[in-house]
């Protein structure tokens, strides 16, 4: 499987469109080689260059079969929490210095059930046994 976007190639600067610096949308996600028998994908973007340890940008799950996630979606599948305990994509916004951003999506092959608002760390204990295949997506960005 893989992860690509037409905003910005795998290791290079996230588009400042996508960062809190501009418009803060989430990026177009393109999503090839979804393995036949996954039935939904979940969605994790985190940042483990913070300061007081990885970050949180975007957590969603039970998103339906889709090799596109449209630039910003408001809405995917089930919503999880980012680190600030919201909804939905938070864009990139460092304090200091250059920062990865790691965008991963899970091919699945259930249906997980959770109720809205499950953290990563609960949809990551929940995947466990039923990922089928797995692409991540390298952005960078520094202000």
């Amino acid at each position: 499987m893989q992860l690509t976007s037409s905003a910005f190639e795998h290791e290079m600067r996230i588009p400042t469109r996508h960062t809190c610096d501009g418009e803060g949308l989430s990026p177009r996600l393109d999503i090839s080689g979804i393995p036949s028998g996954a039935v939904a994908l979940a969605l994790v973007v985190d940042d483990p260059d913070a300061p007081s340890g990885t970050y949180d940008h975007w957590v969603a799950y039970d998103i339906p079969m889709m090799d596109t996630i449209p630039e910003g979606v408001a809405s995917l599948g089930t919503p999880g929490v980012n680190s600030s305990r919201s909804p939905g994509y938070e864009p990139p916004c460092p304090p200091s210095g250059s920062h990865r951003y790691f965008f991963t999506v899970y091919a699945l092959d259930v249906r997980l059930g959770l109720e809205a608002g499950a953290n990563k760390a609960s949809l990551l204990e929940a995947i466990e046994g039923h990922v089928l295949a797995e692409a991540t997506l390298l952005g960078r960005y520094s202000r």
